[in-house]
């Protein structure tokens, strides 16, 4: 059976999916957890196979860190189904209770977007996060993996399915892509997608953005960036710039830049340029930045690059303000973090960067919705519309208008013959 007709089933049991009740999508988190435990060696060899042939291919490191499955990653993946097992349904929550007149109420009440596809490169992880963040949120979902972790996906995908139907959920929830070729059909599936979230590169999210008419929810970069204010405690700023680039150097959160005030630089630098030697961090930045510690000079348009490695651009600015034209500048809008002890100028740092994420005294590896208690997440939107920032249940959730009468028309309100009486129910 093709994409297309696999999707157009999905669609029609989208209806049911949705109106599942939370006992029996919880169940089904509940059977994944056990399943995942039980199956976690078969996990774990075919994770081997996947990365034994992606060293054989020269994929570089940082690609490598996200290909590896492990009992950490385990971990933390049960630990986040576990959560969302923890919250409360999304689905059917009313956010607008109004009579518009007599007799004529009006509701709007969360539900489920629908049939939604995943595409992501490298990372195993991802196929737990979508399908039970799918569950959770009464959605039917498309997962396509990466060729790198084909036999791991295959896994994974096999034993969440398994509980999906263990708990009587439809067969049709979730459904796994395996063939590159099935990518383009799937983007061309606007009758029965209602949305898209790739994860991966720059390009691979641009290509897909570009090759579909179904809207599509995510970000394409991850330049991320701290400034460290004239009004730092540097006992909070160096542990915070070498976790957030060092924690998870491949992680689309990671700091890849540095701004520092003028005023501290030359205090400052020189101890941030003994942490980074420490782990091991490659420094680059302007001409000025080098004239206190040794650094590659770099030019203004290479502070556009995501590094994803043990690299660090710097630079020196006069303070927030420029700090800020920076950011809005050169970053991706995802996550971008001040270090100050100064609450008006983090205040204006907040209000002013134009990003998902703004932190004070905080590293920007925060920017996850385990993290944020949302149990996991779908991806990082760095977008203005539905949702922004890391993409939990309410990301995936939109609502619908229900409206109740007693044989109202709207003739009898036409050319104000009768008012509406609005009223907060």
């Amino acid at each position: 059976m093709s994409i297309k007709e696999e999707a157009a089933k999905m669609k029609l049991a989208s209806p049911l999916m949705a109106s599942a009740p939370a006992e029996k999508r919880n169940s089904a988190l509940l059977h994944m957890i056990e399943n995942l435990e039980a199956g976690k060696e078969k996990i774990f060899a075919a994770n081997r196979i996947d990365l034994a042939a992606a060293k054989a291919s020269g994929l570089p490191p940082a690609v490598m860190k996200r290909l590896a499955f492990d009992e950490g990653k385990l971990a933390d993946s049960i630990s986040g189904i576990r959560q969302l097992i923890s919250l409360p349904d999304p689905v059917g929550k009313v956010t607008l209770a109004r009579q518009l007149d007599e007799g004529l109420r009006l509701y709007r009440v969360t539900c489920p977007i629908g049939v939604i596809a995943m595409i992501f490169e490298a990372r195993p992880d991802a196929m737990i996060q979508i399908s039970s963040l799918a569950v959770k949120s009464g959605n039917c979902a498309i997962l396509k993996g990466g060729k790198e972790t084909k036999e791991t996906n295959r896994v994974l995908f096999s034993l969440l399915h398994e509980a999906a139907t263990a708990a009587d959920l439809p067969s049709e929830a979730l459904f796994q892509a395996e063939q590159h070729s099935e990518i383009d059909e799937l983007l061309a599936c606007r009758e029965s997608v209602d949305l898209i979230i790739p994860r991966g590169s720059n390009a691979f999210v641009q290509h897909i953005m570009s090759r579909t008419n179904i809207p599509v929810m995510g970000h394409a970069d991850g330049i991320c960036h701290i400034y460290v204010d004239k009004d730092y405690d540097m006992a909070k700023a160096i542990p915070i710039v070498i976790d957030a680039k060092t924690q998870y150097t491949a992680a689309c959160n990671a700091a890849e830049t540095l701004l520092v005030h003028r005023d501290i630089a030359k205090d400052f630098l020189p101890v941030l340029e003994k942490a980074a030697g420490e782990k091991n961090i490659h420094l680059r930045g302007t001409k000025e930045a080098g004239e206190i510690i040794p650094l590659n000079i770099i030019e203004d348009d290479d502070f556009r690059h995501e590094y994803l490695d043990l690299v660090l651009a710097v630079k020196i600015v006069s303070g927030v303000e420029e700090a800020i034209d920076h950011i809005n500048r050169y970053g991706s809008h995802h996550t971008d973090a001040i270090i100050t002890e100064n609450i008006n100028t983090a205040a204006r740092f907040m209000q002013l960067v134009d990003s998902a994420g703004v932190y004070q005294n905080a590293s920007t590896r925060f920017a996850d919705g385990f993290r944020y208690g949302f149990g996991a997440e779908v991806g990082i939107s760095t977008g203005k519309l539905h949702a922004r920032g890391p993409v939990g249940l309410e990301g995936l959730l939109s609502y619908k208008y229900k409206l109740f009468g007693k044989g109202h028309i709207v003739e009898d309100y036409a050319c104000h013959k009768k008012d509406f009486h609005f009223k907060e129910l």
